[in-house]
């Protein structure tokens, strides 16, 4: 590439064409991209190349943080932050399977399953995370936010609208399900959900209940049955049995004492 000096003129003229073509990253690297194309000389393809491959990355990286605003996720934690280490029950390899999206395209649920505070949200969160970066469309609510908002547009004779905003993300993640009980007309409200998005949209679920105790999650064995039988049709289940996160932080900063302390202090005590 020729090593010519850009003129003021040439320079300025170059930033209109890209401002009016929005390459808005380039623009802002355009003079230390020319002279550095001029210092390396760089053969036009590679200049090129060099432009348009930051002009991608920086349109790359836009969507993605729209997206994940779009997402409303509670918080983000990327899955190269999860500690596998601590819960041996969770099949790694399964999971970094799951964060390549293929289930999405496949149309498959996740369903994590376990007790509070084992990383079932952070999970979910994390493969919305993956999901966003590999393009897809993304929404966040934890189940009791969710019941409510259809709850309340069934009353306004707005259930049609909400329902096209819970079905329109590729893929929806409903977080705690079974913390809270739920009333037949929310349970009937979650089932009408759960058709529209049948076989048409995946969803991430994360739930302190067995599959056994749904019934009792919401109020009606023949509603959970029927929202199980569409969840279950194409679905991965991850079961996490381990300890609380939470209860490991306070082990850390000795808050608690773990249970072989406290075992042996009793026995101590009995000598």
């Amino acid at each position: 590439m020729s090593s010519g000096i850009t003129t003021p003129a040439q320079l300025e003229r170059l930033g209109d064409h890209l401002k009016k073509l929005r390459l808005n990253k380039s623009g802002e690297r355009l003079e230390a991209l020319l002279q550095r194309a001029a210092t390396d000389d760089l053969p036009y393809a590679d200049f090129l190349e060099q432009v348009l491959g930051e002009e991608v990355a920086a349109k790359r990286s836009q969507n993605i943080t729209m997206r994940t605003a779009m997402a409303r996720l509670p918080f983000v934690k990327p899955l190269e932050t999860f500690d596998f280490s601590y819960q041996p029950s969770i099949d790694k390899k399964q999971v970094l399977t799951l964060a390549s999206c293929h289930f999405i395209e496949h149309g498959d649920n996740v369903i994590i399953l376990g007790p509070p505070g084992v990383g079932k949200s952070h999970l979910a969160v994390s493969l919305g995370l993956k999901a966003i970066e590999n393009g897809y469309r993304v929404l966040f609510t934890s189940a009791a936010s969710l019941i409510t908002a259809l709850t309340k547009a069934h009353a306004e004779g707005k259930l049609e609208d909400k329902l096209k905003f819970y079905t329109t993300p590729r893929l929806l993640i409903v977080d705690e399900i079974g913390y809270l009980p739920i009333e037949r007309m929310g349970a009937n409200l979650f089932f009408q959900l759960i058709s529209r998005r049948f076989e048409r949209g995946p969803m991430i679920l994360t739930s302190n209940q067995s599959f056994g105790a749904w019934g009792d999650v919401f109020g009606d064995r023949v509603i959970a049955t029927a929202i199980l039988d569409r969840l279950l049709h194409h679905a991965v289940t991850l079961n996490i049995r381990g300890n609380s996160y939470r209860l490991k932080e306070k082990l850390k900063a000795g808050l608690v004492r773990s249970h072989d302390e406290n075992t042996s202090s009793q026995q101590g005590g009995e000598i």
